[in-house]
C-alpha cells in the first residue's frame, strides 16, 4: 500500500465514521424533505436502503444518474467499453460495438435497451436520487426494469442497498463519486465503471485539495473503467490520479440523440403548438436559469418592436422558476401563457413558459431558434446543445460554457457558424434580429447546426 492510499484510507475513515454519526440527523433531512414533497410520498425509505421490491434470481446490473436532466444529455457509448468492466466477473459479455445514447437519468435508458436485446437474462436495476427523475422516467423505462431511489451515503443506507440487491456490475453516470458506495462495493467484489465522467471546475478545484486528494485518488482506484466526457476531462481525471490503464475513450460524446418512447398524447400536444405557431416567428430560450430570464425578457421587448408578430418561449432549467416567471410576468401584464395550465396558446399570447420536464428535445420542434441557457452569466457551465442541432435549430449560446465549452469548439471547427456565441441581451437581440429578417442567413445557420451534428454524431441521416 502506497501513501497515497494510506493517507486515502484514513480520510475515508474519517468520512465513514462522520456519515454514520450524522445518520439519524439525515434521516430526519428525509423526513422533512418529504413533508415538502421533495421526496416520493410512499417510497422515500427506499433512500435509507429499504427495497420495495423483490429481488429476481440471476445476475443484475444497477445502473445509476443523480438526476434527469432536462436536455438529456448524449452520449457516444460502444459495447466493448462496458466488456471491460465485466472482464473479471462470471458475466462473460460478447456484444458488438454499437452506439449507445446516454445522459443524466435518461441516459441510462438506451444503454439499458441494448444490454436487454443483447442479454435478455440480465436483470437491470436502474436509480436516481430525485423525485422530478422519477415522475419522468417512470413511464419511459422498459417494463422489466427495476426502479428504486438510490439510497444516501451512509453506511447503513449503502450497506443496506448492497446486501439486498447484491449487483453484479455497477454503473455510474456523470460524476457520483460517493465514498461508501464505491468503497463498499470494492470491498465486495463489484466491479465499478464511470460513464460520461465529468466534472466542473468548482469540483475539480475542491478535489485537488490536498486533503481531498487522497480521497478522491483513492476512489477513483477502485474503478475498471472510467469513460471520460472530453480530453479535458481525461485530463483532470489523471490529474486526481486516476488508474490510467482504467480510462478509456469511445470517441467525442453526446451527439447521439436517444430514441426513447414518446406517447402518443405527448406527440399530438406538441403537433397541436406547432400548428398554432405556424404563422409566428418563435425563437426559445432554453434551460435558462435564474437572473437569466431578464436578458430573455430584454431581448423580447427588441424583437417585438422590431418585428411583432413574435412568440418567444422560455424554458427554464428548474420548473419553479418558469412559474415564478409567470406569475412575475402576469402581474406585469405580459401576454403570457403557463405550458402547465395552458396547452392551447390564447390570441395575443407572445411569451410561453414550459414548466415541465422531460419535453426540451420534442420542444425543439416548435422553434427555427434556440438559444441555449446556463451561458450568460460567470459561473454558470452551459447545457447541451446537441439536441437543438439535431433539431434543425439554428444555434446560440453565452460564453460561460464550462464544460460544454469543448462542444462548442467541436461545432465550430466543423462549420464556423454552426454555434454563434453572444456575450449579453445587446448582441443576442441583434443577432436574433438578423437571423428573423434575413431567411438565407437563418437557413444557413440551421444547416450548419445540423450538419455539425452529424459529422460529430457520426449518424447518417437526412440534413
Amino acid at each position: 500500500m502506497n501513501m497515497a492510499n494510506g493517507s486515502g484510507i484514513i480520510v475515508y475513515k474519517l468520512y465513514r465514521a462522520l456519515s454514520y454519526g450524522l445518520s439519524p440527523l439525515l434521516h430526519l433531512h428525509l423526513r422533512w424533505r418529504k413533508l415538502r414533497g421533495l421526496e416520493h410520498q410512499l417510497r422515500w425509505p427506499e433512500r435509507l436502503g429499504r427495497a420495495s421490491l423483490s429481488r429476481p434470481p440471476g445476475p443484475l446490473l444497477w445502473f445509476h444518474a443523480v438526476s434527469l436532466g432536462d436536455d438529456l444529455e448524449i452520449i457516444k457509448f460502444g459495447t466493448s467499453a462496458i466488456l471491460l468492466v465485466f472482464q473479471s466477473t462470471q458475466l462473460h459479455l460478447r456484444m458488438p460495438s454499437f452506439r449507445f445514447p446516454l445522459g443524466e437519468g435518461m441516459a441510462a435508458i438506451p444503454v439499458i435497451n441494448g444490454c436487454m436485446q443483447k442479454r435478455p437474462d440480465f436483470n437491470i436495476l436502474m436509480t436516481t436520487t430525485t423525485l422530478s427523475a422519477f415522475e419522468v422516467i417512470k413511464d419511459k423505462l422498459p417494463t422489466k426494469v427495476l426502479y428504486q431511489f438510490a439510497p444516501i451515503d451512509t453506511p447503513m443506507a449503502v450497506d443496506s442497498f448492497l446486501g439486498y440487491w447484491k449487483p453484479d456490475a455497477i454503473i455510474l453516470m456523470e460524476s457520483e463519486l460517493w465514498p461508501n458506495l464505491i468503497v463498499s462495493a470494492s470491498e465486495n467484489g463489484i466491479p465499478l465503471a464511470l460513464i460520461n465522467a465529468r466534472m466542473s471546475a468548482k469540483s475539480f478545484r475542491r478535489w485537488s485539495r490536498s486533503l481531498l486528494l487522497p480521497l478522491v485518488s483513492l476512489l477513483l482506484s477502485r474503478f475498471s473503467l472510467i469513460i471520460p466526457l472530453s480530453n479535458a476531462q481525461a485530463i483532470n481525471f489523471q490529474l486526481l490520479q486516476a488508474p490510467p490503464l482504467a480510462i478509456n475513450f469511445s470517441a467525442d460524446l453526446k451527439y447521439v440523440v436517444a430514441e426513447y418512447n414518446t406517447s402518443a398524447r405527448e406527440e399530438s400536444c406538441i403537433d397541436s403548438l406547432m400548428a398554432q405557431l405556424t404563422h409566428k416567428k418563435v425563437w426559445m430560450a432554453a434551460s435558462i436559469h435564474r437572473g437569466e430570464e431578464e436578458v430573455m425578457l430584454a431581448v423580447h421587448k427588441y424583437l417585438m418592436q422590431r418585428h411583432g408578430n413574435i412568440i418567444t418561449v422560455i424554458v427554464p432549467r428548474y420548473p419553479q422558476v418558469g412559474r415564478e416567471i409567470f406569475q412575475k410576468l402576469r402581474k406585469e401584464r405580459y401576454c403570457v401563457a403557463l405550458r402547465s395550465q395552458q396547452k392551447v396558446l390564447q390570441p395575443g399570447t407572445n411569451i410561453y413558459i414550459v414548466d415541465t420536464l422531460g419535453e426540451l428535445r420534442e420542444l425543439y420542434r416548435l422553434t427555427p431558434i434556440a438559444v441555449i441557457g446556463g451561458s450568460f452569466f460567470p459561473g454558470l457551465a452551459g447545457h447541451n446543445l446537441s439536441e437543438a442541432a439535431a433539431a434543425g435549430c439554428a444555434v446560440l449560446t453565452g460564453f460561460h460554457n464550462g464544460h460544454f465549452s469543448h462542444m462548442v469548439q467541436q461545432m465550430q471547427k466543423v462549420n464556423k457558424v454552426s454555434v454563434k456565441q453572444v456575450s449579453g441581451n445587446v448582441e443576442l437581440a441583434e443577432a436574433l434580429d438578423e437571423l428573423f429578417s434575413d431567411a438565407t442567413s437563418l437557413n444557413l445557420s440551421r444547416l450548419a447546426a445540423k450538419e455539425a451534428y452529424h459529422a460529430l454524431s457520426n449518424v447518417k441521416g437526412n440534413k
